[in-house]
């Protein structure tokens, strides 16, 4: 077991015996066991009864928190025609056509997330050796109509846009805000993401699907949240 710190030894403490919680009790102890000098994330990592070695069980995409995740992403734009006044509009950190693909081919990668309007996918598409899990695709929901580009750049921006994807063991991890949220802020984050996972779910999993739910701060300690009580936060 590796070696805690006096600080995570403090929060552990103030969570308790690491029962199961409510998700509204486990967050507000997660909450206030945070001690770190800088605003630490709150993560939520949440394990599906899916199995991701079967292709119709895997669970990818992406959804909106109502009160974003308090991170500003660096992103990046390839378009051209309205989508590059629309793009820039938006806040988007650099904005290109060919010249920023050719720059992408020749090493430049200083962005988090890649975006793309679905009328230059042809020269994307030449960047898949190169950019591989950051590729713009629909799918992720990074690739998008000019006419719609300024609002994802906006959305991803301010990271109320998340992107989750199920990891080989079942488990999707994501971001649901900083310590600094209130409980109430954090909660209705958690539910945005449960929701959407739960209108994810294949068709082909069976049986119990959260099947569980654990939320942790940059630097504290997990506490398992009900997964009953979890699904109810769904709309």
């Amino acid at each position: 077991m590796p070696k805690r710190g006096k600080r995570y030894a403090e929060a552990a403490k103030t969570v308790g015996d690491g029962g199961v919680r409510s998700p509204q009790e486990a967050i507000e102890l997660i909450t206030s066991a945070a001690s770190a000098k800088f605003d630490e994330t709150v993560d939520v990592a949440i394990r599906l009864g899916v199995d991701p070695r079967h292709g119709d069980q895997m669970v990818r995409g992406n959804t909106n928190l109502p009160h974003g995740t308090g991170k500003v992403r660096k992103v990046a734009v390839i378009t051209q025609g309205d989508g590059i006044e629309a793009a820039e509009a938006a806040g988007a950190d650099r904005v290109g056509g060919e010249e920023l693909v050719k720059e992408i081919q020749g090493g430049w990668m200083d962005f988090e997330v890649l975006l793309a309007t679905d009328n230059v996918m042809a020269m994307v598409g030449r960047l898949g050796s190169i950019l591989r899990a950051k590729m713009p695709s629909k799918k992720a929901g990074t690739v998008a109509p000019v006419a719609q580009i300024g609002d994802v750049v906006k959305e991803i921006k301010t990271a109320s846009r998340v992107e989750y994807r199920v990891e080989k063991e079942g488990i999707v991890h994501c971001p649901i805000g900083k310590v600094s949220y209130t409980p109430e802020q954090l909660t209705e984050n958690l539910g945005a993401l449960i929701d959407a996972l739960v209108k994810a779910k294949p068709a082909s999993a069976k049986g119990r699907y959260l099947k569980k739910i654990v939320v942790s701060s940059t630097m504290g300690p997990g506490i398992e949240i009900d997964s009953t009580e979890a699904a109810r936060l769904t709309k």
